[in-house]
């Protein structure tokens, strides 16, 4: 990629993630989801703060910008550039410059990068993120283990120069703005999910 290439997908994939349906929707409705529940911007906090239809209205909205970001990547810099957009997406969902860096924490845009860069690897990542979550009823150790499962499936089959390395940011990046929950998890503390109580966090 040329110098240009890269500025160019790295400036647009950025914004492009920096802006948050789950702020914006949460606004909408007179909220601000930056202050309520888990302080998330995220699809599972605007479920249990806004509801089920909120929730999953977020968390598509998230899988669709990330797409936007890796398909405009993708005709400037092929497999290359989709990939290099697939981190600055997250990391503008993360930490976004037109809410103050204060956003969520990636699961979902990286669930879309995953699936539509390494397919295969990506949906038996959800597949064994979604068992966990329906075991255990916690979101949080579902989007580790998805990041997890995929961040290794990658090593194993496509190697870790450039895919490897590139899956094991993701991780990183998960990991890293899980850190809260994985310290409540630890200490067996951590809330779980449900749908029954979806909308009514306070």
């Amino acid at each position: 990629m040329s110098l240009i290439q890269i500025v160019s997908i790295v400036v647009i994939s950025y914004l492009i993630g920096s802006f948050s349906p789950g702020i914006f929707l949460s606004a909408i409705k007179g909220h601000d989801i930056r202050q309520e529940g888990s302080k998330s911007s995220g699809a599972t906090n605007v479920t249990r703060v806004m509801g089920i239809s909120y929730g999953m209205l977020t968390f598509i909205c998230d899988i669709v910008k990330a797409a936007i970001a890796l398909l405009i990547a993708k005709f400037i810099a092929g497999i290359d550039g989709a990939m290099l957009a697939g981190i600055f997406t997250v990391l503008g969902h993360n930490w976004p410059i037109y809410y103050q860096f204060r956003g969520g924490k990636g699961v979902a845009c990286s669930v879309a990068i995953l699936v539509l860069i390494c397919p295969l690897e990506g949906l038996i990542a959800c597949g064994a993120a979604i068992l966990v979550i329906a075991l255990t009823r916690y979101v949080s150790l579902g989007s580790l283990t998805l990041l997890a499962v995929a961040a290794v499936l990658i090593n194993i089959l496509r190697g870790f120069d450039p895919f490897g390395f590139w899956a094991l940011i993701f991780l990183l990046l998960g990991v890293y703005q899980h850190r809260s929950n994985i310290a409540r998890l630890i200490k067996g503390n951590e809330n779980r999910f449900s749908i029954k109580n979806a909308g009514k966090s306070k």
